[in-house]
């Protein structure tokens, strides 16, 4: 869910302008899932421009503090939120651990890494959601520690069936920055992408695993 549509908006226009947001109707990208994609989202890209990490982050902070309160602890989703979600706890003051897809195979096997107490109130940081298994299956091993996970704040959404169902399933609330939506807004109103490409990415969206150039 988007909070403020002019938050959104701004959001967007910053990703389009850094090339967070690439847009290749013509030359899909392939996901590591396998499907074929006109699109890809790198919000890293972010952390290499300080007014614009320190604009996604203030902004973060505020809506994760508006919804929720402070909680005890943010926790980021290794490793596209590590750098966005430390940003977040240090601006709020908090403290800050991160949830690996996976325990170790060796060491301590942690798949926590940071110090978690039983029943501390949390808010997990993403940076991208597209199905939203990888960012659930973090929730589930924070759960599974005893936390108690408040919802979920993340920079992009691409806002498909699919993650929201999971989410609904999981009855886990969720809440970004920006989406799809309000991004190919912005890029087909600033000329960014041309009309034949906006008919691609609207297509591409109503079924994006069966989907093909």
């Amino acid at each position: 869910m988007i909070l403020d549509k002019n938050t959104a908006k701004k959001t967007a226009e910053l990703l389009l302008q850094i090339n967070a947001i690439k847009l290749r109707p013509e030359n899909p990208f392939t996901w590591a899932s396998g499907w074929k994609s006109p699109i890809y989202c790198d919000n890293r890209i972010i952390l290499s421009y300080p007014m614009i990490r320190n604009y996604i982050r203030e902004e973060m902070a505020k809506q994760l503090e508006s919804l929720y309160g402070k909680p005890d602890v943010i926790a980021g989703v290794a490793t596209g939120a590590i750098g966005i979600g430390m940003l977040v706890a240090d601006y709020l003051g908090l403290p800050f651990i991160y949830v690996r897809p996976e325990p170790k195979s060796h060491g301590r096997k942690n798949q926590i890494e940071g110090r978690l107490e039983a029943n501390q109130n949390l808010v997990v940081v993403e940076d991208l959601i597209s199905t939203g298994k990888s960012s659930l299956n973090a929730v589930e091993a924070l759960t599974n520690e005893g936390a108690n996970v408040k919802g979920m704040l993340a920079i992009f959404n691409y806002g498909f069936d699919v993650a929201k169902e999971n989410f609904e399933t999981r009855d886990m609330e969720l809440h970004t920055l920006g989406d799809y939506d309000h991004l190919i807004q912005e890029a087909s109103e600033t000329g960014y992408i041309k009309e034949d490409q906006l008919n691609t990415l609207l297509e591409w969206r109503k079924s994006p695993s069966t989907w093909h150039p």
